[in-house]
């Protein structure tokens, strides 16, 4: 049975870390929703009303297009081991680019991946629990290396080129304002 918190508890707080994989939702009222996998370690929880992930370079960037958009983001993390659980944090996101001032603040938080491109923020207004009871079991094989050789190939030149000509825009043709204001160094 689902159940709602005003905020993250220390059990929550808990099966975030351990969790390999989470997905983030957004959208706009008329426009297509988003929903996207993520991983390799890149997700923090902040406090019991925020948690932000460092965003890596894809072949969109719906989020923040959505985000500067609509600002409603859920984020949701799955159990694929033996205690079934699921649990989503609803709330407002906002992005945090290279050249804004919050960046360095928030950014020690994460370790070097590859292809970062900017930091999601969500400020939580509620957390729902239900009992993923028929999401099967999956094991943990390790991360891919597929970004890493990409992005090592690109380089932080090729790599800005691939923002401009790939990440400006989303889907619905919504600016997602990646390289507003400076061209940022990912380096």
């Amino acid at each position: 049975m689902a159940r709602f918190y005003p905020a993250l508890e220390a059990r929550h707080r808990a099966f975030i870390a351990a969790q390999k994989v989470f997905f983030t939702a957004s959208g706009t009222a008329d426009g297509r929703l988003n929903l996207s996998p993520k991983g390799m370690d890149s997700v923090r929880v902040l406090s019991d009303v925020r948690v932000a992930y460092l965003d890596l370079t894809g072949s969109g960037n719906e989020t923040a297009a959505h985000l500067r958009h609509d600002g409603r983001l859920t984020m949701m993390w799955c159990s694929f081991d033996a205690d079934p659980l699921i649990l989503r944090a609803y709330g407002r996101g906002r992005v945090v680019r290279r050249q804004d001032a919050e960046w360095a603040a928030l950014r020690h938080h994460f370790a070097d991946l590859p292809g970062e491109r900017q930091i999601i923020v969500l400020d939580i207004d509620s957390v729902q629990t239900s009992c993923g009871y028929a999401v099967p079991r999956y094991r943990y094989l390790g991360e891919r290396e597929t970004l890493a050789r990409w992005v090592e190939k690109k380089g932080p030149v090729g790599l800005v080129e691939y923002w401009r000509e790939k990440n400006q825009v989303s889907v619905d043709g919504l600016p997602t304002g990646l390289l507003d204001d400076a061209a940022p160094d990912p380096s």
